[in-house]
């Protein structure tokens, strides 16, 4: 059996990134291209920031993720470029809490309104973690109280 693309995407949605455990790399947008190259399989991952304290920590977790699945032949690539993309959607509603609706109006990569929540909070507790359900894509969305 020839191991597909969406095979290895699907493994790589049980990579947790290290300082949020249970939110996937792929779920975060880390994941950038996963290639067949002539014997072996090459995986882009981009860092959420230059700085990140799990830039070396991440390749590994997807190399053995792979390996536990009897992938070895794979090159892991770490990188800064293309930059990682995380949107920010600004606040829902208005000066008055009762009209807030405490979810995004849509999407601030693609404006679908189309989006599912993946944890009540973000990179700070004035924010939550959303996905797009349209263009996959991460994003925060600052919670107004």
């Amino acid at each position: 059996m020839t191991l597909r693309r969406s095979e290895i995407a699907g493994m790589l949605y049980e990579v947790s990134d290290p300082e949020l455990p249970g939110i996937s790399i792929v779920d975060l947008g880390m994941v950038v291209d996963i290639l067949s190259e002539n014997d072996h399989w090459l995986i882009h991952l981009a860092t959420t920031y230059s700085g990140c304290p799990a830039i070396d920590v991440i390749p590994g977790l997807v190399k053995e993720k792979l390996d536990a699945n009897g992938i070895y032949n794979t090159k892991i690539v770490m990188g800064i470029s293309p930059p990682w993309s995380y949107g920010i959607a600004p606040p829902n509603g208005s000066a008055s809490l009762q009209l807030h609706e405490g979810k995004p109006k849509k999407c601030p990569q693609c404006g679908s309104t189309y989006t599912t929540l993946i944890s009540q909070y973000g990179s700070t507790p004035c924010k939550a973690a959303y996905r797009c359900d349209t263009c996959k894509e991460p994003f925060e969305y600052f919670k107004c109280f």
